[in-house]
């Protein structure tokens, strides 16, 4: 049996150790975090599954390694919601929403009527959208509790707190931003997002506003609850929201819907998530060392693709990527 050390148990780490102990690994995974919680990036995750919304500003890349995510997911923990995304302008912004669609594909034109017969919440206030109906979403936190719960199951444990590797015959390096000191171009671009909660508008999907200033996303978590973000700021600063961030996304999701000025804003996260210079992920190989990196904005989006091609390295079935 093949041992595997795995560095790290955000999104990456654990998608890795699954993926590692389903095809036969002797698999351990440490972790520096005292446990699952807002020391990790992946906890502040949208948890989108929307590969082409993603295409917008992305490389067709992402498109290509995030098509089998939502399936992927939905196999192996609860709640993954496909109910498509949804992406919406103001009227003035109408452009926009059409150089939207010119960078993307696999969707639908809706008018005034579809908005409204998909998004009650939302009657009267949209002339017209783009709806992306083979996307996904999940909550990050449910998901990433319940592949530890996962791999617990499958015999692998893994232990919070600790820095020193166990010995094994591969090691997998998943810390993002920390292994900045092995992947020279790895840099930090900060995102900052909000918990709110508004039980009055029912939205039952991710909406995505194309908004003059700051364009936004919106995920439903449930009991009135949404995930409101983010923003993309090039800096590795971790913890601390700007207040003209604050501000922006709070005055985007009130144009989204008015009832969102009534909303009580929960929780506040900020994080760097990891990116190369070309914001693509990569498996780097040295030796029987792997680094899994550059995941950026799409976390949980890539890290079953890149999971599988750590795994294709360790058993010989792929070459460096």
């Amino acid at each position: 049996m093949t041992s595997v050390a795995v560095i790290g148990a955000g999104v990456a780490g654990l998608t890795v150790a699954t993926v590692l102990a389903e095809r036969g690994a002797e698999v351990a995974v440490v972790d520096r975090s005292p446990g699952l919680g807002p020391d990790q990036c992946s906890w502040y995750a949208g948890g989108m599954l929307a590969p082409w919304c993603e295409r917008e500003n992305a490389e067709a890349e992402v498109v290509a390694l995030g098509q089998g995510a939502a399936d992927f997911w939905a196999a192996r923990v609860p709640g993954v919601v496909r109910r498509g995304s949804l992406v919406i302008a103001p009227a003035r912004d109408s452009g926009e929403l059409r150089r939207f669609a010119r960078r993307t594909e696999n969707f639908d034109w809706l008018d005034r009527e579809g908005i409204d017969e998909l998004e009650p919440a939302l009657e009267g206030r949209f002339s017209r959208a783009l709806f992306f109906r083979e996307e996904a979403h999940l909550d990050p936190r449910r998901a990433l509790s319940a592949l530890v719960d996962r791999l617990a199951a499958a015999g692998v444990e893994v232990r919070w707190g600790e820095e020193a590797v166990p010995e094994a015959e591969w090691t997998v390096d998943c810390r993002g931003l920390a292994a900045a000191g092995d992947l020279p171009e790895l840099r930090g671009v900060k995102g900052e997002m909000l918990y709110i909660m508004s039980p009055e508008v029912g939205l039952t999907r991710t909406i995505r506003l194309i908004h003059p200033r700051i364009p936004i996303y919106l995920v439903p978590r449930g009991d009135g609850m949404f995930m409101l973000g983010a923003t993309t700021i090039e800096n590795d600063e971790r913890k601390r929201i700007t207040a003209r961030s604050m501000v922006e996304l709070l005055s985007a999701v009130y144009a989204l819907h008015p009832a969102f000025g009534e909303a009580e804003v929960a929780e506040i996260g900020t994080d760097a998530r990891p990116a190369f210079p070309d914001n693509l992920p990569r498996v780097v190989r040295d030796g029987r060392r792997l680094h899994v990196n550059g995941l950026y904005r799409h976390g949980f989006l890539l890290a079953p693709a890149m999971a599988a091609r750590a795994a294709d390295i360790v058993f010989g079935d792929g070459a460096q990527t």
